[in-house]
């Protein structure tokens, strides 16, 4: 896993398809057959015939599709909601979704209605009933009725967790509460979202982890770093990866060349070009043998074989075989 500053990334367009942190857990999966996308659902049943020029993971009984350049909504029939319009769509969050048309980004509800008329430069998902947008090259803060709660001031600014949110001013990173308010003072050169009480923060070139007070609690000693999940986060030392408990000892001794944090307690990690997933000893649970790995989710997991999209369980057993 490569970590990413917590500089906020537009939640639009197309959500990788093998994200990070898989965060799109639902009844059906986009797949690829031939050149065009449908759906099936968790015992590898096609439910929407192959149909789209790309499709993204439901979420809140909601998926993005596009066909030609624009993007719009289908629900778990298959059935058109929203009409393709938008050059861009993100999924549901919070029964609401960023949209973007005529180079601007609103909202609109499930039914394709718009809730937060297209106005800002850029805009976030909603989460902890907050949503990050931009206005004149500055990061603010809006709720659900599209009215500014944070005014745009920062130069950067990442999405609500755990009840704080990273915010770049003046080149240094610090966090805000949901008000506003400085808690943490920018001080770090960057810094990610809270996840288990803990917040990985860089300075001097290494990563470590402060808790909400802004105390550090994990010297930065580490090239890159995860997220917190159930006490364990990857962590990069030299050129392999581990990882390391909330106190900062190895809890699984650095030797994959890439690693993600855990989800459905099991961790997709690369050794020697090829992905398995591990348990919280650091034991494959099912061998490295995938090109690509994403997180569990909803008990699957997406996976590449030779540039192809499948889907297995946590026995690693196929419910869409990349060779479809």
């Amino acid at each position: 896993m490569k970590k990413t500053p917590a500089l906020f990334l537009l939640a639009l367009t197309t959500v990788s398809l093998l994200a990070t942190l898989n965060t799109f857990a639902g009844t059906l999966y986009p797949v690829v057959i031939g050149n065009r996308w449908g759906y099936v659902d968790k015992n590898g049943s096609l439910i929407i015939n192959p149909q789209f020029e790309r499709a993204e993971p439901f979420a809140e009984n909601r998926a993005a599709i596009r066909l030609g350049s624009q993007w719009g909504y289908v629900d778990a029939a298959g059935k058109m909601i929203v009409n393709p319009q938008f050059e861009t769509a993100a999924s549901f969050a919070s029964g609401l979704a960023a949209v973007e048309l005529g180079g601007r980004y609103g909202y609109i509800n499930p039914d394709g209605k718009y809730v937060i008329n297209p106005q800002f430069d850029a805009a976030g998902n909603f989460s902890e009933n907050r949503a990050v947008i931009k206005l004149k090259r500055r990061y603010g803060y809006i709720d659900k009725t599209g009215s500014i709660i944070i005014n745009p001031q920062f130069e950067s600014a990442g999405h609500f967790s755990e009840g704080h949110a990273a915010i770049e001013l003046g080149d240094r990173w610090g966090f805000i509460d949901l008000t506003g308010k400085l808690v943490i003072n920018p001080q770090f050169d960057q810094a990610e979202a809270f996840s288990g009480g803990l917040a990985a923060i860089k300075l001097n070139k290494r990563w470590g982890f402060v808790d909400k007070s802004g105390k550090i609690v994990i010297h930065p000693q580490f090239e890159e770093v995860g997220f917190f999940v159930k006490g364990l986060a990857p962590a990069r030392m030299g050129d392999r990866w581990g990882y390391v408990d909330i106190a900062g000892k190895l809890a699984i001794n650095p030797q994959f060349d890439e690693a993600g944090s855990f989800s459905q307690d099991l961790a997709q990690v690369e050794l020697a070009n090829r992905w398995g997933y591990i348990n919280k000893d650091g034991k494959y649970v099912i061998n490295p043998q995938f090109d690509e790995a994403a997180p569990f989710a909803d008990g699957l997991a997406r996976v590449k074989i030779s540039r192809k999209l499948g889907y297995i369980d946590d026995n690693g057993r196929f419910i869409w075989n990349p060779a479809n």
